[in-house]
């Protein structure tokens, strides 16, 4: 990739964050405004999803939606965009918040994540009350029922704010159909996740992770802009490689990265025993000391330090890291290659073309703490 590709991409996302974190933040003021009129237990739940939106996240997806769009209309107003951009990056809490109780993640992006948060304040609040002489449930429940409800009410700011935006009418339901489609994507794919069955495992990161991070922000940000079908074919294309990289890109991280890069513990994946690519790769490779190495650590949420280095070792030995190393250089390969040949605006295709650069495993840089890498 050439300097300026990767200038571009860093550019793109220096441009977009900031101007999307202020629209956020209006949002969720408007929000806590609303809460207030209501029972005092609404309150905190509005501000933890309010909280876990605003903390970090480098807005990769909005800057997709505003890469696609301006592209496609160089010389439009951006607003359009960076509100679909707010969309996207609140569809993302929605999906965050449900995701961390599905794994039993009490932390994200370096604080409490929603159900950990709510079961704090919430839940032992709610345990101290009576109802009809009985106590109410415990506050883990309290939390994660409250964290439910949380990730219900950012989805439905996600679909008002795309509903809202500055379009023509056709345009903003073809747009909110695109978003109901990433939304519907993910479900599946979390559904093959929790359940196991990914026979392709690619094939569910390309429902799970792909959907919602790289094809379904493009296709929307060109929705808006009023491209052809050519143009979302061609975007299409594109965001199938990158999609599963991102995902890979996250399944290294979840194997090997620091706190500082994940904003989770060390080897979560590992301690949930996730079936990552990096456990795929591993059970084709590893032999019988190497199970049981990893085995100490597997499924194991107070799993030893000295534990965790050693299954991180056994896989790195075996190949299994390396492979999937390999794979994610490869579809980021393919998808700067595509990047050059979009129907878009030249600077759209080198920020396009960065932007799968940036996901290319650089290992030295990785283990210092890659500022592209960090927590989602």
């Amino acid at each position: 990739m050439s300097p300026a590709a990767a200038e571009a991409f860093d550019a793109l996302l220096a441009r977009v964050r900031p101007e999307v974190d202020r629209r956020l933040e209006r949002v969720w003021a408007a929000e806590l405004r609303r809460a207030r009129r209501h029972d005092r237990g609404v309150v905190p739940m509005v501000r933890a999803a309010r909280d876990l939106t605003l903390r970090g996240g480098k807005r990769f997806r909005a800057a997709m939606v505003v890469a696609a769009y301006a592209g496609a209309r160089p010389r439009a107003p951006l607003e359009p965009a960076l509100q679909a951009g707010v969309a996207v990056e609140l569809l993302q809490s929605y999906l965050l918040i449900q995701d961390d109780w599905m794994d039993g993640d009490d932390t994200r992006r370096g604080g409490p994540s929603v159900h950990a948060a709510l079961e704090r304040t919430l839940g032992r609040r709610a345990v101290r009350a009576r109802k009809g002489g009985r106590r109410l449930a415990d506050p883990a429940h309290v939390g994660a029922a409250c964290a439910v409800l949380a990730s219900d009410m950012t989805w439905g700011l996600a679909v008002e704010t795309l509903a809202s935006i500055d379009a023509p009418a056709s345009r903003v339901l073809a747009a909110i159909r695109a978003l109901c489609r990433m939304h519907d994507d993910v479900v599946i794919g979390q559904q093959m996740d929790v359940l196991g069955h990914a026979g392709d495992i690619e094939t569910m990161h390309a429902l799970k992770t792909g959907s919602y991070t790289v094809r379904g922000p493009l296709l929307l940000g060109a929705t808006i802009a009023g491209s052809s079908q050519r143009v979302l074919a061609a975007l299409a294309r594109y965001a199938t490689p990158l999609g599963v990289a991102f995902q890979l890109r996250d399944d290294l991280l979840g194997a090997f990265g620091s706190t500082a890069q994940t904003g989770k513990p060390e080897g979560g994946d590992l301690r949930e025993a996730k079936r990552t690519a990096v456990l795929v790769e591993a059970e084709r490779r590893l032999d019988a000391r190497g199970r049981r190495v990893l085995g100490r650590v597997l499924g194991r949420d107070d799993a030893e330090p000295a534990a965790l280095a050693a299954a991180r070792e056994v896989l790195e030995a075996c190949g299994a890291r390396g492979a999937v190393e390999a794979r994610l250089s490869t579809l980021c390969g393919r998808a700067e290659r595509l990047a050059t040949r979009l129907p878009l605006s030249r600077g759209a295709r080198a920020e396009l073309a960065g932007a799968a650069a940036a996901l290319r495993p650089r290992r030295g840089r990785a283990e210092r703490g890659n500022p592209r890498q960090g927590a989602r």
